[in-house]
């Protein structure tokens, strides 16, 4: 038997914006139990600890007030409706007792007292990525109280993220990321409604997935993904907290259409790919993003809050090394094709395209003759004459290294180039692939003819042949 439950507006955050919910009873009382089941955010907006319903709460069975039925005892049949009516003044819900207890702190402070936190209640952050910003900036965002926050995410948990990317732990490794946050993020504040897009940010699907936000903030590791998220914005008028991060430097800003610069106003078009390398290529300190994730989530509350002054048309950059802040003034390029007097800028692109880049990688390696590890283990085996080269840094080949590969950094190659044996047949790695094919490349300009790239790099190798090497 089941019984169609009506959710007021004010209420529908907690049901996923559902506005019917269908549940099987016999009574009003064993409706509400399964609905509080099914929706536990709810049971304290509808009813006391002592079980009875909020006096400010009325509840209708086919239209008529169960205080003049048999209250809570009312019988229900297939097929009724029982509808929640709660008083509305114009406003939001108040704040219930247990909200008030979890945000005290916040109810102290003339700029957010108890109005405030109904804004940070009702507000509607997007975070796009889930990693090492999105971590720190998602988990304060909902201790803070913002009442919805959407995740832009499709990786899954590896070891290396939990150096920094604190949303995460072990036992999620190997799983969806975005199962993994929602699952925190709902562990600390059951007053948090966390919205899921476990699905790769695109151009087709960008203004879709931001339209429903109030604010969005930019935890991107990569160009494509962070022009992208600077137009819809555009597009859209949503202010855009801006954060990006690289071994011990960080950087944040809010672009906010209308007010202040955009993305492209500071940086017009982005580096060639592989010139500027990712975190995975070049590392991170892992408080780092801790630190600006932090920012972007204050910047995110003082938006929803309307207090202070956000960083717009100012730039601010943090050194770790020398902890050290220091702010840069940004303005509008009237030359800008997306905000600018002339723009030309009036949609969404291809933004790898753009970018100049393969789908879904930073920096794609060139086209280069390749050999897989297995096929390699093979030729080591047999005795071929083959000199090997490893082009990463040396502090990364202190992690791992292929026996008998010769240590050349990339950048210092050139110089080097008459060490090599141009008789032997050369197989060159790297961590991944990228930095090797472009020794692949420079080898081969300079007369190394038989020369290979290592498919996959030192990763690939560890994971087909050695498995006992660590990985990083």
């Amino acid at each position: 038997m089941s019984v169609e439950i009506r959710i007021p507006t004010p209420l529908r955050r907690f049901t996923s914006e559902q506005a019917t919910i269908h549940v099987p009873a016999s009574t009003v009382t064993e409706a509400l139990e399964r609905l509080f089941t099914e929706c536990p955010g709810l049971k304290s907006q509808i009813v006391e600890e002592t079980g009875q319903v909020r006096r400010f709460v009325n509840l209708y069975v086919n239209g008529e007030d169960i205080r003049f039925l048999d209250g809570p005892k009312t019988v229900l049949i297939s097929g009724d409706q029982l509808a929640i009516v709660p008083a509305i003044a114009g406003g939001s819900a108040p704040l219930s007792r247990e909200e008030i207890a979890r945000y005290s702190r916040h109810l102290l402070l003339p700029e957010v007292a108890v109005e405030g936190q109904k804004r940070l209640r009702d507000g509607r952050v997007l975070l796009v990525g889930a990693g090492g910003l999105g971590s720190p900036a998602a988990l304060y965002l909902a201790a803070a109280g913002v009442g919805t926050i959407g995740l832009v995410e499709f990786d899954v948990v590896d070891e290396s993220n939990l150096q920094r990317q604190i949303l995460h732990d072990t036992t999620w490794i190997g799983k969806p990321k975005i199962e993994s946050a929602a699952a925190r993020l709902n562990a600390l504040n059951p007053f948090v409604k966390v919205v899921p897009f476990e699905e790769r940010l695109t151009s087709q699907n960008a203004l879709r997935i931001f339209e429903g936000f109030d604010v969005v903030v930019d935890g991107t590791d990569n160009f494509a993904t962070r022009y992208l998220t600077n137009d819809a914005c555009y597009f859209l008028k949503k202010p855009n907290v801006y954060g990006s991060i690289f071994r011990f430097e960080g950087q944040a800003s809010v672009f906010w259409p209308d007010k202040g610069p955009c993305y492209r106003c500071l940086y017009p078009s982005p580096p060639p790919p592989g010139l500027v390398p990712s975190c995975a290529e070049g590392g991170v300190l892992g408080v780092l993003p801790g630190v600006i994730g932090c920012l972007q989530a204050t910047e995110a509350l003082k938006i929803l809050l309307q207090v202070g002054r956000p960083l717009v048309g100012r730039l601010l950059l943090y050194d770790a090394l020398d902890l050290s802040f220091s702010e840069l003034k940004l303005r509008k390029d009237p030359d800008c094709p997306l905000c600018g007097e002339k723009r030309t800028v009036t949609g969404l692109v291809d933004y790898e395209e753009f970018c100049g880049i393969g789908r879904g990688e930073d920096a794609a390696p060139p086209a280069v003759q390749e050999i897989g590890p297995r096929e390699l283990k093979e030729w080591l085996r047999r005795g071929d004459a083959i000199q090997l080269l490893d082009v990463r840094e040396p502090h990364e080949a202190a992690i791992c290294a292929i026996e008998g590969a010769r240590l050349i950094p990339l950048a210092l190659l050139p110089e080097h180039l008459h060490d090599l044996d141009a008789t032997k047949t050369t197989v060159v790695h790297c961590k991944s692939g990228v930095r090797s094919a472009k020794a692949v490349q420079l080898l081969k300009q300079a007369g190394l003819t038989r020369t290979y790239n290592l498919r996959g790099g030192i990763l690939a190798w560890a994971r087909e042949v050695d498995p006992s090497l660590p990985t990083y």
